[in-house]
């Protein structure tokens, strides 16, 4: 993960820089734009930092090193559900906020609702084993 966090962490000296140039493009008048290109830089240096935290912590992986053979990536990656539901739902409940936040708030509290039921559902998705729903 090393390269992933000089990735990230060399957001922070990009970013920042960018912001205060806009900032002189527009005559600092522009705060909106000055702040979001600074909380991007910020949440790059976060992200950066975690995954060399994370990199010192778990050690080098194949991808890391210039010696590893193809053999050594192979495996299980993680644990995946291909067949589960609740992603789709959830999504479209996050859909439903934004739309109730553009057509009206009442709309708000049902995707809200749909939310907190698809969340439920999806971490507690292997508590009763293998495809029972």
């Amino acid at each position: 993960m090393k390269i992933e966090a000089w990735i990230f962490g060399a957001g922070v000296f990009f970013f920042v820089p960018v912001s205060v140039i806009y900032g002189f493009l527009t005559n600092w008048s522009e705060w909106v734009g000055i702040l979001g290109v600074l909380l991007v830089g910020g949440l790059s240096g976060m992200i950066g930092g975690y995954l060399g935290f994370t990199a010192k912590r778990v050690g080098p992986r194949p991808e890391d090193r210039n010696d590893a053979e193809i053999h050594e990536g192979a495996g299980e990656q993680g644990h995946f559900s291909p067949w589960s539901w609740w992603p789709l739902v959830l999504g479209l409940s996050c859909a439903g906020g934004f739309l109730g936040l553009a057509v009206g708030w009442w709309i708000v509290f049902i995707a809200a609702g749909l939310a907190v039921v698809a969340l439920v559902g999806w971490v507690f998705e292997y508590s009763r084993g293998d495809h029972a729903h």
